[in-house]
């Protein structure tokens, strides 16, 4: 892996994805859980967990990147627009650094919705086991 390498993969939020996370959470608010609340407050519907999000990073960190003694150490998130469920997801993220002193790659990356629009974007760093 060097500076400037891109990496794509999509994601579908599924109703498997998004029952796992209640369950796993019990994070019930109803913006996330109750169409009719989040209809009233302006959305298209039940908007998913943003966590969610979260989750695909870190698969995409242990299972798609060509090497696999990593570990994530430091990640953010911004979310720009609501993600619902059966939502389509393109993620592409970029190596931005690399610092060899610590093994540790340092990584932007935004997801895109099926119009094209970037619903979240963020950083994070990962480090090489060694």
């Amino acid at each position: 892996m060097k500076e400037g390498e891109k990496y794509v993969h999509k994601f579908i939020v599924t109703d498997e994805t998004y029952q796992g996370f209640i369950g796993a959470f019990n994070d019930r608010n109803p913006l996330h859980t109750d169409e009719a609340f989040a209809m009233s407050k302006g959305f298209k519907g039940k908007v998913m967990h943003g966590n969610i999000l979260n989750g695909f990073i870190s698969y995409f960190v242990g299972e798609c990147l060509p090497v696999k003694n990593v570990a994530i150490q430091l990640q953010s998130i911004t979310y720009v627009l609501p993600v619902y469920l059966h939502d389509e997801l393109e993620f592409t993220a970029e190596i931005k650094e690399y610092f060899d002193s610590v093994y540790a790659y340092c990584f932007s990356y935004y997801f895109k919705n099926k119009d094209g629009k970037k619903v979240a974007k963020g950083d994070f760093q990962i480090g090489l086991l060694v």
